[in-house]
Order: structure tokens, then C-alpha cells, then sequence
């Protein structure tokens, strides 16, 4: 590819590629992580051959994540806007037979509404209805390792913008006014991040890409990096214009993510040799190159100052603050470090304007974010929805509702130091502060959906559990006392809490709010304190009547009908759903082969004539002592 000297030789590629767009029949096949996994490379090949075995006028392209991605592999016709779902490389020759040459979609690879009602259009999808892709516009509609497509669909825009004319005071200005805050998790405006960096003494500085997504569940930065690599570069290099003096940055990304690894390498070397990185970009004064740091999988690492001692090939640990980041950073200098999503923001804003951007969303929380959908939804996958939009619209309906019909319990949103939100919340508006006020937090754009099978105890437990162990063990609240949190949580869970566990879980969660060095220390105990406020039920029957709800956790004794005390009402054996209770000879008795240990027949038994053997052991050893 020819160098671009200029913005004009820029401008002048861009429009020369919007005239050579493909106006015949393409193929888009989404080959994101999630359709790799279920076989799109197959299909992509088997498109390639059964076209050219035909001769058909057509071409093949691959996308990144499109977004169903439970629904995958995805193939869109791009020409006619179909969109078929599920496919196999079985189904491409019908494909192309019947609906790229006779214009008829293939029902059976169709969504369907539950009436049954197919809907051929992927716009007409409801998963995709009451989207707004902004951060996630070219993924799904570019080829992420051709930086002509990418510049054909408008990258790179914002920063010949910038180049053209504008100072870089003005730039932090754009960003402050657009009210852009952090999409890593705390939500700080970038602009002010930005502007402060700026304001240090001259010298070297850096802009880092925190693409370290280390939660359960999550796979948001994950698909911008594998589909649209190139807005995160060009956020990157008008950061690095827009607070000076800045000539490296670096893009830290998990080595768990080889996809991502993969066309970021390309795109940073397509952006190189057109003149887009490296030294004078489009004839300018700036001179800006990216590295790519790949982590090793610590959950820490995702915290800014362990990030950075990480990219220094120090154990990653994070440091006390202030000083702060934008005052001494990576090697004791200035650096600005933002996540995946916001840099891929920086562009449009840049391109559209602040005013236009700052429409969207809400009056604190501008924008959109992107969540991975994931848990007991229908719907898994990929969305960008407005900043403002409800959990109960998130859920239901773009997540389609939870599967098997089985009613919503909870969403856990923000990662694993996010909060539990109960159903009776879902009216909450997601953004920043909505959040906060219900226990929870953004965070990075994690949402797991849970339904009345989860055990909102055990849950908890899961979460605490993986930041316990994540633990750089730096502090001594965090090293200490999310471990005392957990072992509390174990003897819970295995029947052996004691009332009192709750009132210590309160006042350890809260200690180590207050007093753990960063804030993945601080934020570790909410998943219990937000579900002992949510689902305190849950808490007490585990601890008083030694009973799991949604019949989870382990039961400390079995259960057994006392005859003598038996009225023979049948309720016992109504409520059982794993057919433990059995009648024989005008009594019923529980099969311990069969019994979960739900507790469900003790909860509704009149008599209170169902006891667990464990009790009576030590009601007996009790009188002994007496």
C-alpha cells in the first residue's frame, strides 16, 4: 500500500474506496471467537468453494462479532440484507442455490419470533432493534485485517479531522464537552484524565490501551480489539496528540485473547506502512508507534498501576495513590491510560461532534455502553445500548427473557466486584450513578442473568471466591480479609453457618471497602453485601433452618419425616420435584438417594414433623450434657 503523506491523500483514498464499494451480492461471515468456536471458518471456506464451483458473482468476507452470538455461526447477505443464523457448511449450497441466486431466504436458518413468525432481516431483529451501536459500529460490518475497509467505513476520519485544524487544547475541550467518562469501570471523565496528563511538565509520556478484560463472563474489549482493531489505534494516536509530548503507546491485552493478538498485529502493521503510525503521520509533526504487551492472565493486572508495572516486567501490584497516573505513570512519567471502549469512542465523537454525542444517554452518563450478555438468557451475546436504557429492557427485551421460562431471579452486573440486582429492581436505569445507588456498578460491561434455579448464596460465594484468589495479597484487608469473608461463605454454604455470619460478613466487607489499597480490593466483598441486602432470605434459610431455597449447596444431614409427628397431609410430597418424598403403607418417608436437600419439604411442612439428622444428633447430644 502507498504511504499517505497528508490528510488530503487520506481523504482522496477514502473516496476512491467508497466508489470501488461492492455493489453485487457479499457474503459477510461473522468469524468473531465466539462463531470460530462453532465452525465459521468452515462455512467461510465452503462459501468460497461452492461460489467458485458455480460461478457465481459474489464475494466472501469475514466480520468480526456480530453479536448473537449464541446463535452463531452468522452469515449475512449483506446485498439483501438477510440474515441467517446457525449455519452449517451442510447449508451453504442451499444458500447460495436459493438465496443468493433466487433471492429466497432458508427459513429453518431464520430467526424466530415465539408465534414462530421468521424474520428474514437482520435490522427486524428484536436483539438488534432497540440497540445503538456506536463503539461496536463497524464490528460485524468490516473486515477487521483490511485497513482499506476499515477506512472505507469512515476510520480514520476523526483524526484527519483533528489533523486538519485542530490545536490539541481544542481536542480535550471536544472530549470534556461530549461528557465521555471511562468505560473500564470507575467511570472517570476521560477528558479531565486527558487535560491533566497534558498540564505535567514536558517530557516523555505514554497512552496505554487497558484491553486486560479479566472477568468471568466478559468478552466486550475482547471483540472490539478482534473486529474494528483500527478505532482503538486512531483513539490512541489523538490521545497521544491531544495531551503532547507523547511519542509510544502500548495496547495491554490478555494472551488468553490470540484473535485479538492476531489482527491487532495486523492492523498496527497495515496502519505503519500507509503512514498512519510511525514518524511525520499524514505529514505532520506527530510521531507516535504502539507495542503490544500481552498479559499473563492475572485478574489484578487490569487495575491501571499493576498494569503498568506489568508493561515495566515488575510483578504486577498496585501502588498506593496519589500520585496519580496522569503525574507519574509508566516509568515514573505521565501517562493516560483509558479502556478498549473509550478510545474506540474517541473517533466518532471526534468525526460527529461533542453536542452530538452528548445527546445520547443520560445527563451523568453520556453515550452508550456494551455488554456481554451471558447466564440463563436466551439471547447471549454481544449488545450497545443507551446509557439509561432499563435492566428489565436489557433483559427481556433484547435478552429475550431467560430460557425454559424460568422466572428471572437476579442480574449480576459489573464483574466479579460488581452487585446483585433482584428482579424488583430492574426498573433501574444502567448507568453510572443508577448503579451506584442500588449497590452495583458498571464496571467494564459484564451482565450474567440468573434465574429462581440460582442459588443467589452460592453465587456470592463464586464471585468472592475469584477475587480471593486473585488476590495480589499486596494489603492486608484484601489478602486477609477476603479470605475470613470466604471461609465464613464455606460454612454457609455446607450448612454450618451461624446467624451471627451475617452481621461479620456486613462489618468485614465494609472494613475492606475502606481500607484495601486499590480498587479491586475495595470493590471484592460486593457481591456479598449486595446480596445479604437483596436476598437476605436466602442468607437466613441457609444459616437458621439449614436449608439451600434453590436446592444448590450442600446439605449438612438428611432429611428424615418423623412418624410420630406426621399428619399424612401429601404436601411434603407435593412440593418435592425430585420425587424423594415416597408414600408406602400410610407413610411417607425420603428417599436419600433421591433427596437434593432442598429443604423445600421441611419449609411447608405443618407439623414441623421433618427434621435433618444432623439437628436431631444435636439435640440429643445436648440433653446428654444436660
Amino acid at each position: 500500500m502507498k504511504r499517505l503523506r497528508s490528510v488530503a491523500a487520506l481523504e482522496k483514498l477514502r473516496k476512491s474506496l467508497e466508489k470501488e464499494r461492492t455493489t453485487g451480492t457479499e457474503v459477510r461471515v461473522c468469524c468473531g471467537t465466539g462463531c470460530r468456536a462453532a465452525g465459521a471458518d468452515e462455512v467461510r471456506q465452503a462459501f468460497v468453494d461452492e461460489i467458485e464451483q458455480v460461478g457465481l458473482d459474489a464475494t466472501v468476507t469475514t466480520s468480526g462479532c456480530q453479536g448473537l452470538c449464541q446463535r452463531g455461526p452468522l452469515v449475512a447477505v449483506e446485498s439483501q440484507g438477510l440474515f441467517h443464523l446457525g449455519v452449517d457448511p451442510s447449508d451453504v449450497g442451499p444458500i447460495v442455490d436459493l438465496t443468493l441466486q433466487r433471492g429466497r431466504p432458508i427459513d429453518r436458518l431464520l430467526h424466530h419470533t415465539t408465534e414462530g413468525e421468521a424474520i428474514p432481516w437482520r435490522d427486524d431483529l428484536p436483539f438488534y432493534q432497540k440497540q445503538e451501536r456506536v463503539i461496536l459500529r463497524n464490528c460485524g460490518r468490516i473486515e477487521p485485517t483490511d485497513i482499506q475497509d476499515a477506512i472505507r467505513a469512515g476510520a480514520y476520519a476523526g483524526l484527519s479531522k483533528v489533523l486538519r485544524g485542530m490545536v490539541p487544547e481544542a481536542v480535550i475541550e471536544e472530549i470534556k464537552a461530549s461528557g465521555l467518562r471511562g468505560r473500564g469501570g470507575a467511570g472517570f471523565p476521560t477528558g479531565r484524565k486527558w487535560e491533566g496528563c497534558r498540564a505535567q511538565p514536558d517530557g516523555p509520556k505514554y497512552v496505554i490501551c487497558n484491553g486486560d478484560e479479566g472477568d468471568p463472563g466478559a468478552f466486550m474489549d475482547r471483540s472490539v480489539l478482534e473486529g474494528d482493531p483500527h478505532s482503538v489505534i486512531e483513539g490512541m494516536i489523538i490521545a497521544a496528540y491531544a495531551i503532547g509530548d507523547v511519542s509510544e503507546g502500548f495496547i495491554y491485552v490478555r494472551a488468553e485473547y490470540p484473535l485479538a493478538v492476531e489482527n491487532l498485529t495486523i492492523a498496527i502493521a497495515q496502519a505503519e506502512e500507509i503512514g498512519l503510525l510511525g514518524k511525520k503521520i499524514l505529514g505532520s509533526g506527530l510521531n507516535f508507534r504502539i507495542s503490544i504487551k500481552k498479559g499473563a492472565g492475572a485478574f489484578v493486572c487490569g487495575e491501571s498501576t499493576a498494569l503498568m508495572y506489568s508493561i515495566e516486567g515488575s510483578r504486577g501490584m498496585p501502588r498506593q495513590t496519589p500520585p496519580r497516573s496522569v503525574e507519574r505513570g509508566l516509568w515514573a512519567r505521565p501517562t493516560v491510560l483509558n479502556n478498549v471502549k473509550t478510545f474506540a469512542l474517541v473517533p466518532v465523537i471526534l468525526s460527529h461532534g461533542a453536542d452530538w454525542f452528548s445527546k445520547i444517554g443520560t445527563e451523568g452518563s453520556k453515550g452508550t455502553q456494551v455488554f456481554a450478555l451471558t447466564g440463563k438468557i436466551r439471547n447471549t451475546g454481544l449488545v450497545e445500548v443507551p446509557m439509561g436504557i432499563t435492566i428489565n429492557e436489557l433483559v427481556y427485551e433484547i435478552g429475550g427473557g431467560t430460557m425454559d421460562d424460568i422466572p428471572c431471579k437476579a442480574v449480576q452486573i459489573g464483574g466479579p466486584s460488581g452487585g446483585c440486582i433482584p428482579k424488583d429492581l430492574f426498573d433501574t436505569p444502567i448507568d453510572f450513578d443508577s448503579l451506584q445507588d442500588v449497590g452495583a456498578m458498571m464496571g467494564s460491561g459484564g451482565l450474567v442473568v440468573m434465574d429462581e434455579t440460582d442459588c443467589m448464596v452460592s453465587i456470592a460465594r463464586y464471585f468472592l471466591a475469584f477475587t480471593q484468589q486473585e488476590s495480589c495479597g499486596k494489603c492486608t484487608p484484601c489478602r486477609v480479609g477476603t479470605y475470613r469473608m470466604l471461609e465464613i461463605m464455606d460454612r454457609i454454604v455446607e450448612g454450618q453457618g451461624e446467624p451471627e455470619d451475617l452481621e461479620r460478613l456486613q462489618e468485614l466487607g465494609e472494613w475492606i471497602q475502606e481500607t484495601a489499597l486499590c480498587a479491586l480490593g475495595k470493590s471484592a466483598p460486593n457481591p456479598i453485601l449486595t446480596t445479604i441486602r437483596h436476598f437476605r432470605d436466602e442468607y437466613e434459610a441457609h444459616v437458621i433452618e439449614k436449608r439451600c431455597p434453590a436446592g444448590v449447596c450442600y446439605s449438612p444431614g438428611r432429611y428424615r419425616i418423623v412418624e410420630a409427628e406426621c399428619l399424612l397431609c401429601g404436601l411434603c410430597q407435593d412440593v418435592c420435584e425430585d420425587d424423594a418424598v415416597r408414600e408406602s403403607r400410610a407413610q411417607y418417608r425420603i428417599d436419600p438417594e433421591l433427596c437434593i436437600g432442598c429443604g423445600k419439604c421441611k419449609a411447608i411442612c405443618p407439623a414441623e414433623a421433618i427434621v435433618i439428622e444432623a439437628e436431631e444428633l444435636e439435640e440429643a447430644e445436648a440433653e446428654v450434657t444436660v
